[in-house]
């Protein structure tokens, strides 16, 4: 009974490491040389901006979603018309999502270290190739 309450324990103690990096990473939404920021527009019309990490791959612009908050994910698949803020500059893109070679190849090119895919809780990764408009 003692293990079984210490496992439970840890876990809530971990989860609740995942659930306070996870919202303070959504909170300040940290921006630098290697982040765009992407504009996804919801179902009634509202946009809404996210710092993302900017990938590429074979000269094609690449983001990835790395952790379990994923509203820009979902809301670029469902309009796949996004616009991306990089450099300063604001342009239109078509979100297109990344299956199979192309996944591995670009998830291969760009992996994760172990210790952020432990602090973020293991969230499944996806890309999106962002082509231009």
């Amino acid at each position: 009974m003692k293990a079984v309450k210490l496992v439970v324990s840890l876990f809530i103690i971990y989860a609740g490491i995942v659930f306070t990096f996870e919202s303070l990473l959504g909170y300040f939404q940290p921006a630098g040389e290697g982040t765009l920021v992407i504009t996804t527009t919801s179902a009634d019309g509202t946009q809404n901006d996210r710092v993302v990490a900017r990938l590429e791959s074979e000269g094609r612009l690449y983001v990835a979603a790395n952790h379990w908050p994923r509203a820009w994910y979902t809301r670029a698949l469902e309009n796949p018309s996004v616009q991306i803020t990089l450099d300063g500059e604001k342009r239109d893109y078509h979100a297109v999502l990344v299956n199979g070679d192309e996944h591995d190849r670009v998830d291969d090119e760009h992996s994760l270290p172990v210790a952020f895919r432990i602090v973020t809780g293991f969230p499944p990764r996806y890309f999106v190739r962002l082509d231009p408009s």
